[in-house]
């Protein structure tokens, strides 16, 4: 299985709301399989498709702590149907480089979704399994977790993001595809 490309911010698929799966077939088995082992070789917590370039609701995530890792559940067409209480926590994102930020979101969410053979799934999650949840649908919906922070934050990363941008492109003359 390979490990997929992962795009990052500013890359305009990042704000696509990702479209329905309609089809639960080996294609889709097989991306998902992918995604995971692209997640965890990143590493990460979570991966939605459209952070490897595929503009479907689909999305793979493992909150186990690292020693854990390794049972991943998938996602198809997951909403958030109830939220309750919040908390801050901090996040990051395989999507957003060099940045780590403190981040609100509800404490106790209610999923609905589908398996990967087309099964109705409703389950609750709390406290940081929530918040994984939340961070990789919020990718489904064209938002990233720096849509949460204040105007003044996200101006300071993309000034920030921007000096990387140009770094990269110095150092060898070329832009690098993102």
């Amino acid at each position: 299985m390979p490990i997929l490309p992962i795009f990052t911010y500013p890359n305009p698929i990042l704000r696509k709301k990702a479209v329905a799966v309609i089809e639960f077939d080996a294609e889709l088995a097989e991306l998902v399989a992918d995604m995971a082992e692209t997640m965890y070789e990143a590493p990460g917590v979570g991966l939605a498709a459209p952070q490897v370039g595929i503009s479907k609701q689909i999305l793979v995530y493992d909150p186990a702590p690292s020693e854990e890792k390794g049972n991943y559940t998938a996602l198809i067409n997951p909403k958030i149907v109830e939220m309750a209480g919040e908390e801050f926590g901090e996040e990051g994102c395989l999507s957003v480089r060099e940045l780590c930020a403190e981040v609100k979101r509800a404490y106790r969410i209610v999923v609905e979704a589908r398996d990967l053979e087309g099964n109705e799934l409703r389950f609750e999650a709390e406290e940081w399994p929530a918040r994984v949840l939340q961070h990789e649908i919020d990718h489904l919906n064209g938002i990233l977790f720096i849509d949460h922070l204040s105007s003044l934050k996200r101006a300071l990363y993309k000034k920030k993001l921007k000096k990387i941008l140009d770094a990269e492109k110095s150092d060898d003359g070329r832009e690098i595809a993102r």
